[in-house]
């Protein structure tokens, strides 16, 4: 008896990867810039616009990679598909509500006490 397997979770593993890293560079560009615009100005509407499209997309692009990433990766290791994308979907859907809430404290925390509130040597 001789089993087939297909290479298309190699090829979904590849380009989960690759998705997550373009949209990791998409989403660090429009952060940077973003909090760039928010030193120059100190406007509680340039933060938030922080949560709004402009960091929500590239954020959900990367959650996408991660998720055909992860799922693909547990079916190289002989999990069927349906399974994988099992485990997959929930545990990027946490992960990515608790960086997406993080992210939010993190701006306020900025918002309310500017870049020193963010120094995270003094706490030595």
């Amino acid at each position: 008896m001789s089993y087939y397997y297909s290479t298309s979770p190699y090829f979904l593993l590849v380009a989960g990867l690759l998705a997550g890293l373009a949209s990791g560079l998409a989403f660090d560009a429009s952060l940077r810039q973003l909090v760039n615009d928010w030193a120059k100005n100190r406007s509680t509407r340039t933060l938030a616009i922080l949560k709004g499209p402009q960091l929500l997309i590239p954020f959900l692009g990367i959650c996408g990679g991660i998720c055909f990433f992860l799922g693909s990766g547990l079916e190289v290791f002989g999990f069927q598909t349906k399974i994988a994308y099992a485990i997959a979907i929930p545990l990027t859907i946490g992960t990515a509500a608790l960086v997406w809430w993080q992210l939010g404290r993190l701006l306020v925390q900025l918002e309310r006490g500017g870049s020193k509130a963010l120094d995270l040597d003094s706490f030595g």
